[in-house]
């Protein structure tokens, strides 16, 4: 059985709020009276519960992150970013992915209350954007901009479409194929957008097609390869859907940068891993996920942010799998 705070205050022969003192770092305890109540909780094994802590103190330490999934690639390193700050400061995260679920993010929603967490960071194209003025603490948001008095962390969309746009040209690419993420996300429509101003001065034009980012549909990449023979030039709004489709253009006998170049996003380990290695346009998430804790803790602080809305810069990466 569990000890509870009555055992380690039996023992140590002391009051319960005097144990609660000492757990809480709050309120006057002599020394000698703090150390043997210390040294009773390591002998008894004694873990406070946190939820009643916080409940008292009205700081649980604890901060709520929702993603739509967990992977190794852009949310996996995020998530690494938030909790190495959150760790650095003291704070535990619960992480929560949705599946771009309404009913799940109420669920979450709930289930944060319970534990009286300070504040959430939210990575999702979140649906339920009326409920957290509820939850009455602060809110970040990252990769996506929910609301425009809601702070958020992004990256230069923008420009790294530019980027990749110009790499593309400059490789001698004429006909070119986009393959992107759900046209609804505004990080698609941004990445979209530099990449068609660029084109459009050079009277270059480029045919799109939307792309589940992390599970592309092979069958339909290899369709509209065979179906554009003549494609010189390839956009993917992610590194694994730019790996998917090296994979098909490989096995029509494509050769890539020779016959066909091709730009990703994002960066990941795997880009630089295949054969060639994929150039592509590098966001620091690990960075984004560091930044959205600092800018959240700022505003459970009360101090008031220096921007509202950050947007980090991206460069492109060149590979091989461009001229």
């Amino acid at each position: 059985m569990k000890s509870t705070i009555r055992d380690v205050a039996k023992k140590a022969n002391v009051s319960v709020s005097t144990v609660s003192r000492v757990i809480n770092k709050k309120g006057y305890v002599h020394d000698a009276t703090r150390i043997i109540v210390e040294k009773t909780i390591q002998e008894l094994g004694f873990i406070p519960n946190q939820l009643a802590r916080s409940l008292t103190s009205r700081s649980s330490k604890i901060i709520g992150v929702i993603v739509p999934h967990i992977g190794p690639s852009f949310y996996g390193e995020l998530l690494e970013g938030i909790e190495s700050q959150a760790s650095a400061y003291g704070y535990k995260i619960i992480f929560c992915h949705t599946h771009d679920d309404p009913d799940r993010e109420l669920e979450y929603l709930n289930f944060f209350e319970q534990y009286n967490i300070e504040g959430l960071i939210i990575a999702s194209n979140f649906s339920n954007r009326d409920k957290l003025v509820d939850l009455k603490i602060p809110v970040v948001t990252v990769d996506h901009i929910l609301d425009e008095n809601i702070p958020s962390i992004t990256s230069d969309n923008v420009k790294g479409g530019g980027l990749a746009a110009h790499k593309l040209i400059d490789s001698g690419a004429k006909n070119i194929l986009v393959f992107r993420g759900p046209s609804f996300l505004l990080t698609t429509m941004e990445r979209t957008i530099g990449f068609l101003n660029v084109l459009k001065p050079k009277k270059i034009y480029a045919d799109i097609f939307d792309f589940d980012l992390l599970n592309p549909d092979i069958k339909l990449i290899e369709e509209i390869l065979k179906s554009n023979p003549s494609v010189d030039g390839i956009f993917t709004f992610s590194d694994t859907l730019a790996i998917a489709t090296l994979n098909i253009l490989q096995k029509l006998g494509k050769k890539v940068p020779q016959d066909v170049s091709l730009v990703g996003y994002d960066d990941t380990p795997y880009a630089k891993w295949v054969t060639p290695s994929v150039t592509t346009i590098h966001q620091s998430v690990f960075f984004m996920g560091k930044q959205s804790f600092i800018n959240l803790t700022r505003l459970i602080r009360g101090v008031e942010l220096d921007s509202l809305h950050d947007i980090i810069d991206v460069k492109l990466i060149e590979r091989d799998s461009t001229k």
